[in-house]
C-alpha cells in the first residue's frame, strides 16, 4: 500500500510558489500564447555547464520555475498513480493545460 499523500496540499503550495515566480517574472496567466511558450521552455531546459548558475536574477527566477513545474507534474503523475486527479487553481490550470498541449504536440510529432 502506498504512503499516504496529500496531493491538494503539495498542489496548493506549489501553485503559490508558481505564482510568486510568476509575479517575478511577469507572466499573465490569461495569455496562452505566453503560457504556452514558458510550457515548452519548461520541457526543453536542460541544465548544462553552460547555462547554470544563472547570470541574472530573472534568468535564476525562470530556474526557479522551472523546477518547480516539473515538482508540479510529478505530484500529477503520481497522484495518476493513484487513481487522483490533482489540480489546482487558475494558475495550475492554466499551467498544466500547456504543459499537456505541448506534450501532445511532441507525442504527435517527435522532431518538434
Amino acid at each position: 500500500m502506498a504512503g499516504f499523500e496529500n496531493y491538494a496540499e503539495e498542489a496548493e503550495q506549489l501553485e503559490i510558489e508558481i505564482a510568486r515566480k510568476g509575479v517575478a517574472l511577469n507572466i499573465d496567466w490569461t495569455d496562452s500564447v505566453q503560457v504556452r511558450q514558458l510550457a515548452r521552455d519548461a520541457l526543453d531546459c536542460h541544465l548544462t555547464p553552460v547555462n547554470y548558475p544563472p547570470d541574472t536574477p530573472e534568468e535564476h527566477a525562470r530556474l526557479e520555475l522551472f523546477g518547480l513545474i516539473q515538482l508540479m507534474l510529478t505530484v500529477m503523475r503520481e497522484s495518476a498513480g493513484e487513481n487522483i486527479h490533482t489540480h489546482g487553481g487558475t494558475v495550475w490550470k492554466s499551467l498544466a493545460h500547456a504543459l499537456w498541449a505541448e506534450h501532445a504536440l511532441r507525442a504527435e510529432n517527435p522532431q518538434v
